[in-house]
């Protein structure tokens, strides 16, 4: 395999590449804060499509729901900045970066793309639940929540395997 040097077009492509996914992954990240954020202040546009337990946490308003809502929200503001920082050429604390990253690429892949999966087979009644089934939401998680959350697994995910391949090709020529 041949050795990219430092300031090629393909260096300067995949940064770009990199750059972008990290982006992609910073704003659905920031995005999902933001619609978490206005939840928690008491918003209740769209709560509705999101069902069971998360909207009634939502909507009691008690301590342990806000104190809930805001780690969630700090969280996901952390994700966007850990993919923000794995979308810079050189990042301090590389290693420690990418770990947290390639766990959390993986972990809103699975999450989001299993219940893609099988909130898609529910509707289209190929899985019968015993218990009966909003359709609405399930339809809203299927197109967007959901969906969203295997979007930005995957932005994390590339992001995150284009900062470790590029930290041993990045060397001065």
């Amino acid at each position: 395999m041949a050795t990219v040097t430092w300031d090629t077009p393909t260096v300067r492509a995949a940064e770009r590449t990199q750059r972008w996914a990290g982006g992609v992954a910073a704003g659905l990240a920031l995005a999902s804060a933001a619609t978490t954020a206005y939840w928690l202040s008491g918003g209740t546009a769209l709560l509705d499509t999101v069902g069971g337990y998360a909207e009634e946490l939502a909507r009691s308003r008690s301590p342990f729901a806000l104190g809930v809502g805001a780690l969630v929200v700090v969280a996901k503001v952390v994700a966007g900045l850990l993919a923000l920082a794995l979308a810079r050429p050189v990042v301090r604390f590389h290693r420690l970066l990418v770990l947290a990253g390639g766990a959390g690429g993986l972990l809103l892949v699975a999450y989001g793309g299993l219940l893609v999966a099988v909130g898609a087979l529910v509707l289209s009644d190929v899985i019968r639940p015993d218990d009966p089934v909003d359709r609405r939401a399930l339809l809203w998680h299927v197109a967007l929540w959901d969906a969203w959350f295997l979007a930005w697994g995957l932005a994390l995910a590339l992001v995150t395997w284009m900062s470790s391949r590029a930290r041993g090709q990045r060397q001065p020529g």
